[in-house]
């Protein structure tokens, strides 16, 4: 192991409550200086650098099925593509793709955009942006994939809801047992809704004889769990970047689909939902001169990988246009999510929607404050005016 270097006197950790609203003065410090840094307060590795948090995303000795193990909550999450490593993971990831594929995604796209329109058509002049817009968008796009009728999707967002903590890796004891609470609901609900026989992309997962019964409710899961929080923060976010600048905000209106889309990506380099990504290595790993041991436990920190100035032209600001971006708020190698044709199509209809119907939209009453939450990055409260 190399020397232990800790954070500069008056740097907020970003882990400490201070450093959870603005983790980014943190990340940049070891980025430049530690960027394989063991952090003694977590007892876990940091990585910062994009070229480490790749190759950890990607190499077989970092595990993220002993990632989920390692959590500081004491319940296990069920088997799923998120908590298996290979061969097992592809196993469950190719039915996967009969649910949010790329072919799965054309299919919805009529739906997705019906969505959208609707929601876009119900909005109050003021509006509160996770709880009108953020949360209502993640309810009707996971609705529409899951073919979820409309009279259970006000369950279906409850239950969405509260299951969401199961994200959030240090969870106390408290909100834990709340989200094993709400996984067990979760479950029976989608149960009984596979058992009705909805047809379409379902159907066939259902049918999928590669699958028991759980895994595939385990799939159908994790849809919920890893789509349903970060599609409905990922609204705010985007929007506090996008609103204090009109520029970006008319190049939306102006740019068409693939502008819409390449936006999407851009704004969740700066401000992905989900900052890091756990892993723990099976074998020792080096990366230069630092040799991270056999058993550690690693964080991916892609937040700061999404910041590399040595992969980013200008990291810290925003560029639609940014073509190539590889950024890993998706992540990376055999997990890259498999829900980013999902979240690039209705991201890009929702922004594009607000921009061209809103063209007056603008922040409203007091600036944006970031949570003093790890996962997912969100904002406390941010009020918008459409007119």
């Amino acid at each position: 192991m190399t020397a232990l270097r800790r954070l500069p006197a008056g740097l907020a950790h970003p882990f400490s409550p201070a450093g959870r609203s603005d983790p980014y003065p943190a990340y940049d410090w070891l980025r430049a200086n530690d960027p394989v840094h063991f952090d003694v307060t977590s007892r876990m590795w940091l990585l910062t650098a994009h070229e480490h948090c790749a190759s950890a995303l990607k190499d077989p000795r970092f595990s993220a099925a002993l990632g989920q193990r390692e959590r500081v909550r004491d319940d296990d999450l069920p088997a799923s593509m998120l908590t298996t490593d290979p061969p097992e993971h592809n196993r469950l990831r190719g039915p996967g793709m009969a649910l949010l594929g790329p072919a799965a995604v054309r299919e919805l796209a009529a739906g997705i955009a019906a969505v959208v329109d609707g929601l876009l058509d119900g909005l109050a002049d003021a509006a509160e942006v996770t709880r009108d817009l953020g949360e209502p968008f993640a309810t009707g796009v996971l609705a529409r994939t899951l073919l979820v009728p409309r009279e259970d999707e006000a369950a279906f967002a409850d239950l969405a809801r509260r299951a969401s903590v199961n994200l959030d890796p240090l969870a106390g004891p408290q909100a834990a047992r709340e989200g094993r609470v709400a996984m067990g609901e979760l479950t029976r609900f989608l149960d009984a809704h596979v058992a009705r026989g909805p047809g379409g992309s379902i159907g066939r997962l259902a049918a999928d004889e590669r699958l028991t019964r759980p895994e595939m409710l385990g799939i159908l899961s994790l849809a919920v769990v890893g789509g349903w929080r970060p599609l409905a923060e990922m609204v705010g976010n985007a929007l506090f970047w996008l609103l204090p600048r009109p520029e970006a905000l008319a190049a939306l209106r102006e740019g068409g689909d693939d502008l819409a889309r390449t936006a999407v990506d851009e704004l969740l380099r700066l401000e992905a939902p989900i900052p890091f990504t756990a892993r723990v290595t099976t074998a020792e790993v080096s990366f230069g001169d630092a040799a991270i041991p056999a058993g550690a436990r690693v964080l991916a920190v892609v937040a700061a990988a999404n910041r590399d100035p040595a992969v980013f032209d200008r990291p810290g600001d925003l560029v639609l246009t940014r073509s190539p971006n590889p950024h890993l708020a998706f992540g990376a190698g055999t997990h890259f999510c498999l829900g980013a044709p999902l979240v690039r199509q209705a991201g890009a209809l929702l922004l594009r929607g607000l921009a061209e119907r809103f063209p007056a939209i603008r922040p409203d009453g007091a600036p944006p404050a970031w949570a003093p939450v790890l996962v997912p990055r969100r904002l406390s409260e941010f009020r918008i005016r459409l007119s």
